[in-house]
Order: structure tokens, then sequence, then C-alpha cells
């Protein structure tokens, strides 16, 4: 009897990327795969909780550890008030200088792993490519758990812009400040990339497609109009990637009037304790129920109104079952999760592909865009209210939500790997 087809696993240091992939994982385990995760430093045990074999990534001081990203958002939340057009200077190409960081840091324990596990095939689910993947002569599915807005295209708003389609003027100053901004880090890795035999990748790329398949976590309801369609041999769209977490009994609250909103800023953006402080204050005046997802900080507040409640980690998916509306940043596996539930997001966006799904939810007509900290009580209070009451969204968005359940992205996701490992072969197209 041959052996389980071996899947690697390769998610990027973030929650979001993280638990994508352990959808997917279950289902391939549900198909007699077996799925095992490499580990950035800071995420020991996240997937050993799921019964999923770890290995470990060293050494556990690089660039790709928990800690380090939280340190390094924390230093930059001054810039999270900026426009998507000014964070490119002071955000974006200190990211990309880090992410580079991460890549030449991990290489020679990544190669190691590789070689010590020989997987039949590798999906990374990260904005870079690791040379190591390339150089390991296996297949590699990419999964694009971000925005849409990866994938270029002529009619598509280029990534973290936060714009619409059709903004001509506003693309074009974007793509020219974005490959500048970016230069110093884009010829720093490509520098890297021929130093382990590959060639260098065109001005703003940093992770190329692969010839075997790229998952697209883009539902329907919210997906582009594209120019030039992608081909369907090697490119893969998801109706998200929503993972089951079983039924969720909400808590009774001292005062437990009214519907269920949640809030979640993501894994690194409740390190903002003033500004989710403001909204607080704010929720304590709203005839609703609100579950705050403040991370690692609940000793950071004190007189918590009685309609909050806190928690340093919910089972995200299925709060969102029993929701009525949703608060977060933007990031896609919210927004994803969000739609799979039909629930309106109210998006406040801080930084990267927040600004691109942000800006998709107001066009699409599956929520609301609102800067993170400019507005006042009034404003935050008539924005939440508003999207309780709105019937026409809430029925939009029960036709969403019984799409996406129809067809599983993580079903769609396991089809996709198990094709690619029976096509087999190397692509060698990247060797210099």
């Amino acid at each position: 009897m041959s052996r389980p087809a071996l899947i690697a696993f390769f998610p990027e240091a973030s929650f979001g990327a993280a638990l994508n992939c352990v959808g997917i994982a279950r289902a391939l385990r549900a198909r007699g795969a077996e799925p095992v995760f490499l580990c950035h430093p800071g995420f020991t045990g996240v997937f050993a909780e799921y019964g999923f074999r770890e290995y470990h990534l060293s050494p556990a001081r690089l660039a790709g550890s928990g800690d380090y990203w939280q340190s390094f958002v924390d230093t930059h939340l001054s810039h999270f008030d900026q426009t998507p057009l000014e964070q490119l200077r002071s955000y974006v190409a200190p990211t990309w200088e880090a992410i580079v960081d991460t890549v030449i840091a991990v290489e020679d324990s990544l190669e190691s792993l590789l070689a010590q596990i020989q997987p039949d095939l590798v999906l990374l689910d990260n904005v870079v490519m690791f040379p190591a993947i390339l150089r390991a002569g296996v297949p590699w599915i990419r999964v694009v758990s971000c925005a849409e807005t990866e994938i270029s295209d002529p009619l598509i708003p280029p990534p973290l812009s936060g714009l619409s389609p059709g903004d001509q003027t506003g693309r074009a100053e974007f793509e020219t400040e974005a490959l500048a901004a970016t230069k110093a880090a884009h010829d720093r890795y490509n520098g890297f990339r021929r130093q382990r035999g590959l060639r260098p990748l065109p001005p703003g790329m940093f992770l190329e497609n692969s010839a075997w398949n790229n998952l697209l976590l883009a539902p329907t309801a919210v997906r582009y109009r594209r120019a030039e369609p992608l081909p369907q041999a090697s490119f893969t769209f998801l109706e998200g990637c929503v993972r089951d977490e079983g039924a969720y009994d909400p808590p009774p609250l001292p005062d437990n009037r009214g519907p269920l909103v949640y809030m979640s800023f993501g894994s690194l953006g409740a390190s903002d304790i003033p500004l989710i402080r403001r909204m607080i204050a704010v929720f304590a005046g709203i005839r609703a129920r609100f579950f705050v997802n403040v991370g690692g900080y609940l000793d950071a507040y004190h007189d918590v109104p009685d309609n909050v409640l806190l928690g340093s980690w919910f089972p995200q998916p299925a709060v969102l079952s029993e929701a009525q509306l949703f608060i977060h940043h933007g990031g896609n596996n919210s927004f994803c999760e969000a739609l799979f539930h039909g629930v309106p997001s109210l998006i406040m966006p801080y930084c990267w592909d927040g600004h691109d799904n942000a800006r998709r939810a107001d066009d699409t007509g599956c929520g609301v865009m609102m800067h993170r900290s400019d507005w006042t009580p009034s404003e935050l209070a008539e924005v939440i209210e508003g999207l309780l009451d709105h019937a026409p969204m809430r029925a939009h968005l029960a036709a969403v939500s019984a799409a996406m359940k129809a067809d599983p992205g993580v079903e769609r996701a396991a089809d996709a790997v198990l094709a690619a490992i029976g096509r087999g072969g190397n692509d060698r197209t990247d060797q210099a």
C-alpha cells in the first residue's frame, strides 16, 4: 500500500494565513492525505492544537516570529492613520525590508526541513517566495489569501491602494510611488534569489505564480471583472476558505439585550489599546451586545460596560455564525468569514490589503468602510446602528452566504492540491 500524500503547509506568520491553511489541511486529512506544517517562531502549538504535525524553523529569534511582528506593528501605529499612498513610504517599504530579512534568515532552516520531510507538495500561503521551496524539486501551490488585487490586471486596482476600479489617475500615481518605495527591498530580494540560483523577478513582484495551481480566496460576491481572465488550469477561485469551529453558545452579559456585534482587529491590531477603549465607550450607549477580541491585553481594560465582553481569543467563525455585525480591520480571512456567515462588515482598515477589502465591501454592498480613528462617538454609533438595521444588505448577504456554503472553499482547495500531486513533475522555469 502506498503512503498517504504528504503535504507541507507553509503559511506566513499571521493567524489569518495560518487558519486558512488549517481549513484546507482538515479537508485533505479527511481524504486520507497527511498535512504537516512548517512553523515560524511564535506559532509553535497553533497547528498541533488541530492535530497536525509541526516542523519548526530556527533560529528562534529570526524576523518571522510573532513577537517580532507585534513589535514592528507597535512602532508603526501612528502610520495607520495615513492614506494608502502615504503608507507606501512609512509602512509598506519597511515591511518589505522586514519580509526580505525573514526570507534570508529562514533559508537554510527551511531547506533543511524540506529535505528532511520530503513532501509530495508544498502549499505556500505568503506574499513572498522562499527560494528553498523552488529548489526543493517538488510541486508547489500558491495561496493568495490577501485580496485578489495581488494578481494584477488592467481593470483591477493596484494592491494595497484601497482604490475602486476605474480610478485610472489614482492608479497611475499609486503604481509609480509603489515601485519607487519598494525598489531597495526588491533589489535586495532579487540579489538573494540570484545567490540561490533563481531568476530575478520583475520590478514590484516578490512572488511568482505557480505552474501547478494558484488558489485565490476571492468569493464571487466581491470578485473583480478582469480584462484578461485567469486560466482555469492554473488558477482556482475559492469561495473563501472558512474552517468549521463548531457551535458557539454566546455567554450572557449583565446587559444581554439586543443583537450580537463581534469586533476584532486581527492578531496584531489589538495592541492599539487607546483606540479600542474609545470604541468600547461608544458601545456602552448602543442597545446591542459587543464581543471584543483584545488579544493579550485584557489587563489594560477596567470598568468594562455591562453590554461588552472582552476576550483574548474567540472562535471567530463560530461567533460570526451568531453575530449580526462584524467590526474588523479588513484582513481577507476576516472579510471572507463575514461573507460566509452573511454578516455585514464595518471595516476600519489599518494597512496592507485591509484598504482593498474595505473599499471592495463598500463598492459591492457587503459592508461599510470607515476611517479607523477619524470619527466622533456619534458618527461611529450612527454607522453601527445603521448597519444593524440595514435589511437590504442583510438580505443580500444571506444569498452570498448560501452560495458560499454550497461550494466550500476548503473542499475545492483540497481537490486542487490532490490534482497537482497527481500531475507531478517539476517546474524548472525559475532556475537562473
